[in-house]
């Protein structure tokens, strides 16, 4: 008999969805409205039906399905409990328990970073490898830590904030975790325009972002053309990007870090300005972490998701 595994990403608009082998082969993939009102109450139900149809649509019968992973943008503990999940309107509730009881299938949960990181393990970008730190520069900095093949919770669930790493003593200006001077707050895509923005207020140089809106994009291109601006927040941005990686690998020592988020379609420029700072800051020993960018995209959450329960499965 043929067995089939789930794999579930909450987000804040969208639910994403997974249908996998056990091998890790994608079948297929959809989406949902994530419908946060109600204090998030018709997430759960949501999904299983959408697992439903879709398992009906493929003659797929219950006694196939090995489970359904879920990640979720928040802390979750080792029992399933998530411990808040404020963009999804929810405090604290057990979903692997409400979900399995729906679909009568396990359920396997775990923070949407640290699955996604397990995705890119499992078939992205850190394939291979069994010692892995995933950082997501996007709007934020998220960080996902693998050891052994297996994602590093923490107590509470909170292991992997990465983008919370202290660099700055005399930072202004607050970061949404309420302190100052997180990485979070120089090498996100809010981050690199914060950069740029400082370097144009300190210089007259000559700027082709000068006197407009810009982007972390339009930044990158800005380097990419040779603006001799854009390039020192590229080389402010590496030495804050590095140092922070730096921290990690002296703790974690992986064998290599894989790098998404919108802010990695840079591209391996962004590699290229980081690893100087890197090799200055890190402790010998773990010098030898290689880099490499991330290559599933926004289906990464979906894959670790699956992985989640497959692990159980397999175990």
């Amino acid at each position: 008999m043929a067995k089939y595994l789930f794999g579930v990403d909450v987000g804040g608009t969208t639910v994403k969805l997974g249908l996998f082998t056990p091998e890790g082969e994608l079948v297929d993939k959809w989406e949902i409205v994530t419908r946060k009102e109600d204090c998030g109450d018709h997430i759960i139900g949501d999904i299983a039906e959408s697992i439903r149809e879709e398992a009906a649509k493929k003659d797929i019968a219950f006694a196939d399905v090995v489970g359904v992973g879920i990640g979720v943008p928040g802390p979750v503990t080792d029992d399933g409990t998530v411990l808040m999940a404020a963009n999804l309107g929810w405090g604290e509730r057990h979903i692997t328990s409400e979900l399995s009881e729906i679909l009568g299938v396990p359920v396997k949960a775990g923070n949407d970073a640290n699955v996604a990181a397990l995705g890119e393990m499992w078939r992205g970008g850190g394939k291979g490898y069994d010692d892995m730190v995933a950082v997501t520069l996007g709007t934020g900095v998220g960080g996902g830590i693998i050891i052994n093949g297996k994602i590093v919770c923490g107590a509470t669930g909170a292991g992997g904030e990465i983008g919370h790493i202290h660099l700055e003593d005399d930072e202004p200006d607050e970061c949404g975790c309420k302190g100052h001077g997180c990485l979070e707050q120089y090498a996100s895509a809010t981050g690199v325009v914060r950069i740029a923005g400082r370097k144009l207020a300190e210089s007259d140089k000559p700027s082709v972002l000068r006197d407009k809106d810009f982007s972390a994009k339009d930044v990158w291109d800005a380097v990419k053309a040779g603006d001799a601006l854009a390039v020192e927040v590229a080389e402010v941005y590496g030495e804050y990007l590095g140092k922070g990686l730096a921290a990690v690998a002296n703790v974690v020592n992986p064998e290599i870090f894989v790098i998404g988020g919108g802010v990695s379609r840079a591209g391996q420029i962004l590699i290229d300005y980081m690893k100087p700072y890197y090799d200055r800051y890190v402790f010998p020993g773990a010098r030898g972490a290689k880099f490499a960018l991330a290559t599933l995209g926004n289906d990464a959450g979906i894959y670790g998701s699956a992985k989640l329960v497959y692990d159980t499965w397999k175990d």
